[in-house]
């Protein structure tokens, strides 16, 4: 199966396309990535360089691909981080297009915005994504933080994640960073149906977890897996990672890259919520 990944890029260290084309790879799926932004590593290091993709650069890689029939190929669009509001109209005429010549494809938006109570996002790109991207979207995975921004419910819990859930009135919603008591969670919700998986809290954990989760859920659904499945084996992953990666500042995803494929779910607790 082939993915269309358009979200951000780095040089060094495990974020945004690097960290789901690993995976995407790993899991025997071919990834197509275009960049929104090329950066030397996150913006947690000391020094930072680069810059956001041009969006008439953008549009050529996408004309290039549909020049040669390769929307047709495509199984699913995946996008993240937008290096500025105006890359917005290049993601939602791309995912028009390869829906237009695969209308079986998908369309995962993983609105990356902010976390932790902050907006780190470029003004305008939050509004751009709510507006041109998420009526589009067959699969949306906020985190807590982005959910409560695009529909105005403050998230305390479960119930609290539930209700905004349902207000984007899109096919599957995935929150993730859901507090659960002790526990941390990510809650699924389709139609009537909803599923959470808990893991224990991690003191502190490497960025990249939301892109990386955005990813091996979708790429779960397209091998066949209903939501609750895709759900419990994305959050054994993304947390065996982690926990794995304590201590470093970057997620170690070739030293652990068999817990893609073989998901260790002995920490993971799935329950049904509605």
């Amino acid at each position: 199966m082939n993915l269309l990944s358009i979200q951000s890029e780095v040089v060094y260290g495990h974020v945004g396309n690097r960290a789901a084309r690993f995976a995407l790879e790993r899991l025997g799926f071919e990834a197509w990535t275009i960049p929104t932004i090329l950066l030397s590593s996150h913006a947690g290091y000391a020094r930072v360089e680069g810059e956001a993709t041009d969006t008439g650069l953008m549009r050529r890689l996408i004309d290039g691909l549909d020049g040669n029939g390769w929307l047709g190929r495509c199984d699913a669009v995946l996008s993240g981080y937008l290096g500025h509001a105006d890359q917005a109209n290049v993601v939602a005429d791309a995912v028009r297009r390869v829906k237009a010549a695969n209308p079986q494809a998908l369309y995962c938006l993983d609105p990356v915005f902010g976390d932790g109570g902050r907006t780190y996002a470029k003004p305008g790109v939050a509004d751009a994504m709510a507006q041109k991207l998420l009526p589009l979207a067959d699969i949306v995975t906020p985190n807590a933080f982005e959910l409560s921004s695009l529909t105005g419910v403050v998230i305390q819990d479960t119930g609290d994640a539930l209700a905004a859930a349902k207000q984007l009135d899109r096919p599957v919603v995935v929150v993730t960073s859901v507090p659960a008591g002790d526990r941390i969670g990510a809650l699924v919700v389709e139609g009537a149906e909803a599923w959470l998986a808990t893991t224990p809290r991690l003191e502190s954990a490497p960025h990249g977890a939301g892109d990386l989760f955005a990813a091996l859920f979708l790429a779960a659904r397209l091998s066949g897996r209903v939501s609750s499945d895709a759900l419990a084996r994305g959050t054994a992953s993304v947390f065996h990672i982690l926990s794995a990666s304590a201590g470093s500042r970057e997620m170690l995803l070739p030293a652990e890259q068999d817990a893609l494929v073989e998901p260790p779910l002995k920490f993971v607790q799935i329950e049904r919520s509605a």
